[in-house]
This record gives structure tokens, C-alpha cells and sequence, in this order.
């Protein structure tokens, strides 16, 4: 079978840095993957180049190769915003959108690709809170603004934005890092249920994070991928002494 994601020799510099050196890595469909690794290593520089988030950042580069069920979403003839629209993307702080209401906020993507009737963006907004465990919460103050909710439910709300473009899958960068714990472990729930209908890949600089949500992690060090493989060897039976160092806490 086909992996959902498939990463060949991927390179993204930045002016004459190299942030990411040759990472080769299979996402499948419905997992969740988790990238670990110190500060600086990588991480989000490669979550990033899986929907063509650099093409905005001046000076970036990237080489090698990103296949969506199998088709390369770097050729010229692709565009970028569709590959968004199947690739939604959730970032480190919440960033619900300040001067829209609750309601508003969720429909926000699928307006911009589709003309939709009330009725329509109402089963949108409910159907997608009630999946990201927000509906019962804020059912009754879906027109005040966003900016009113606490910060693990502007989380839930984004996520909600996310999945109402029905992408097929969902790139998580550090989600939780701005978050309480109580809030944290709804977040860790939420993507629990998402992978049932989503391929899920996070970064997460919580290594009992990663050991929790995900099947799959992969550790980078220096803009290298160090090891990928089953969440269970990585954290008991690394092949890996880089690893085995990171997981034990001797660095980073």
C-alpha cells in the first residue's frame, strides 16, 4: 500500500543555511507521526515543506521530493493553495482569527473555497466543534469573538477551522506548547479521535507527548533524521545511541 506521505531526500535551506539534510521519511494513511528532537534540529522546518509553507518565506529553498498519495506536490503545474486545502496546518500558539466570532472562525477556510448557504455553514459549525469536543462549551455564544476563549479551547477552535476544509491531512506544530496541562490533555484526546478520519503528523518537543498520541516518531538531530521507526522501539530499543542519548535526557 501506498504511504499517505512519502518524503525523498528533502533539503530546505534557508539563504546558505541547510535546515533539513536529506530526510527520507513514509507517513501512512491514519497514523500519527511524531517528530522529536532539540531545539533547532529541524522540525518544523520539515512539517512546513509537507505543505509548501516555505514558498512564502523569501531565500527558501527546497529540494527532493514530497508525494501526496503518491503524486509530487512540488511540481510547477501544482497549486499550492490546493495542496493547503488537503494538508491543513495548526500552529504553536492559536491564532483564531481576532475580528471573527466563534462561527465565523470555523467557516473562514471554506468560505474562501466555496459559496455556502446558511444552513449549510451551520451543520459545518456545529458538526466540526462537536468533533473537536468545543460544541457543548460555546453552543450558546457562537457569534462573540473568538478572542474570548481560553487557550486550550482558541486551540480547539483552530483545529476545528482546520478540519472544516476536510483536509486530508493535518500537520501539527508543537499544539500543545502554549497550553495547560488540562488543556493539553484534551488536545492529546482530540487527536486520538482525528486519527480515525486524518493522517496526523506532529512535532512536539514533550518526548512523553510523542511516547502518548503518536505510532510512529521520528527523531532529528542537525537537520538530519537520526531514526524512524515504531513509537515503542524508539523509546525502549532505539537502533540509535544519538537516540538513546536524546530519549534519556544526556542531551538536549
Amino acid at each position: 500500500m501506498t504511504p499517505k506521505v512519502q518524503i525523498e531526500n528533502l533539503s530546505v535551506h534557508f539563504s546558505k543555511t541547510e535546515a533539513v539534510k536529506s530526510v527520507n521519511m513514509d507517513v501512512d494513511e491514519n497514523s500519527v507521526t511524531a517528530i522529536i528532537g532539540p531545539s533547532g534540529c529541524g522540525k518544523s522546518t520539515l512539517l512546513r515543506s509537507i505543505n509548501r509553507m516555505h514558498d512564502l518565506v523569501s531565500g527558501a529553498k527546497v529540494s527532493g521530493k514530497v508525494l501526496l498519495d503518491g503524486e509530487s506536490i512540488y511540481e510547477k503545474n501544482v497549486d499550492p493553495v490546493l495542496i493547503r486545502r488537503k494538508i491543513g496546518m495548526v500552529f504553536q500558539k492559536p491564532n483564531p482569527f481576532p475580528a471573527m466570532s466563534i462561527y465565523d472562525n470555523v467557516v473562514a477556510g471554506y468560505k474562501l473555497n466555496n459559496r455556502i448557504k446558511k444552513r449549510e455553514a451551520d451543520e459545518i459549525v456545529e458538526s466540526c466543534l462537536k468533533r473537536v469536543a468545543l460544541w457543548d462549551e460555546v453552543k450558546d455564544r457562537l457569534k462573540t469573538s473568538a478572542m474570548d476563549l481560553s487557550g486550550g479551547q482558541q486551540q480547539r477552535l483552530c483545529i476545528a477551522r482546520t478540519i472544516a476544509i476536510q483536509p486530508e491531512v493535518i500537520l501539527m506544530d508543537e499544539p500543545c506548547s502554549a497550553l495547560d496541562p488540562i488543556a493539553t490533555y484534551k488536545i492529546e484526546e482530540l487527536i486520538d479521535e482525528l486519527q480515525e478520519r486524518y493522517t496526523i503528523i506532529i512535532v512536539t518537543h514533550n518526548m512523553q507527548q510523542a511516547a502518548r498520541v503518536s505510532d510512529i516518531t521520528a527523531f532529528m538531530y542537525l537537520g538530519e533524521m537520526v531514526e524512524c521507526g515504531p513509537t515503542s522501539k524508539i523509546f525502549t530499543t532505539p537502533e540509535n545511541k544519538q537516540t538513546e542519548d536524546y530519549i534519556t535526557g544526556r542531551f538536549g
